[in-house]
């Protein structure tokens, strides 16, 4: 398959798509991975838009990403946007699949590394999760208002809490809530989330700050999710334990909550447009792992 420094003015979906003859597995698990970029990037669009439709009350609340998936079913075509989007995340799951268990970005196994891959892997089993979501959700069209993320998360933390030392359990996911937000946020500060692409510089003056705010607002609004979390467990009240939804709502009822509601959801879109980005231009050196 062609690199970056073979043809740096062509993009890598349209190397892909000219690996096709060559190396067909290879290049149509590129494709789905691809097609996983596509599903997230939509995903967190339709999150942003509705928070700011619930900043500028013109919507109940926010949402968080299985609420934002299931409004699609209200939209024309509905199903076939759910089916879409379900088959979309299972892409991006295995997408991490072969980034944390097969290395096949070549990452080692340093202690960062292996850090990372971590991350990934936990990363590939929400999406992986959020697709059986999506899936499920099609099964049961009419009971599509439930369960909310929140409610879920509730559930999840009531059933923990019966267990002894539950509430560290609690806290324990909380801490890693948080952490995954405040890396999202380190990744926005250090910058560099444009190497990947293979793309023109034009695109990747785009590109790397649409990046930057997209991670600083959803390491900010994972943040409050994880605090949130962490005093569920603390005050082992199930009822505090919050998922996106919540945390996004909980920075709407903060002072000045509408503007800052809105700075997040704009985040939030840039977020998604940026994962729109990478569906076209990102290097997926699925190769390395699949080879024909």
């Amino acid at each position: 398959m062609a690199t970056a420094s073979d043809h740096d003015a062509e993009t890598a979906l349209r190397q892909t798509l000219n690996w096709l003859g060559a190396a067909p597995l290879g290049a149509l698990t590129q494709l789905a991975c691809r097609f996983g970029y596509v599903a997230r990037g939509f995903v967190y669009l339709s999150i942003g838009v509705i928070a700011v439709l619930a900043a500028l009350e013109m919507v109940p609340q926010a949402e968080g990403s299985l609420g934002a998936v299931k409004a699609w079913a209200d939209w024309p075509l509905g199903f076939l946007l759910l089916w879409a989007a379900g088959l979309g995340l299972y892409g991006f799951a295995g997408w991490r699949l072969l980034q944390s268990v097969f290395d096949a970005e070549r990452q080692g196994a340093s202690p960062k590394a292996l850090a990372s891959r971590a991350g990934q892997a936990i990363s590939g089993l929400v999406y992986g999760t959020l697709g059986f979501s999506v899936f499920s959700a099609l099964d049961l069209l009419e009971d599509l208002g439930d369960p909310e993320d929140g409610a879920t998360k509730q559930a999840a933390a009531q059933q923990a809490l019966a267990y002894p030392g539950g509430e560290w359990l609690i806290i324990g996911v909380g801490a890693f809530v948080l952490a995954a937000g405040l890396g999202n946020l380190i990744k926005a500060i250090a910058g560099g989330l444009s190497k990947p692409l293979v793309c023109d510089p034009a695109v990747r003056r785009v590109a790397e700050p649409m990046g930057r705010l997209g991670y600083g607002a959803r390491g900010g609004a994972f943040a409050v999710m994880g605090v949130l979390l962490i005093q569920a467990g603390l005050h082992a009240n199930a009822a505090e334990a919050a998922g996106l939804a919540e945390a996004l709502q909980a920075l709407e009822d903060a002072p000045w909550g509408d503007g800052l509601l809105i700075g997040v959801a704009l985040g939030l879109l840039a977020f998604g447009a940026f994962a729109l980005v990478e569906a076209r231009y990102r290097q997926i050196p699925a190769g390395n792992v699949i080879d024909d």
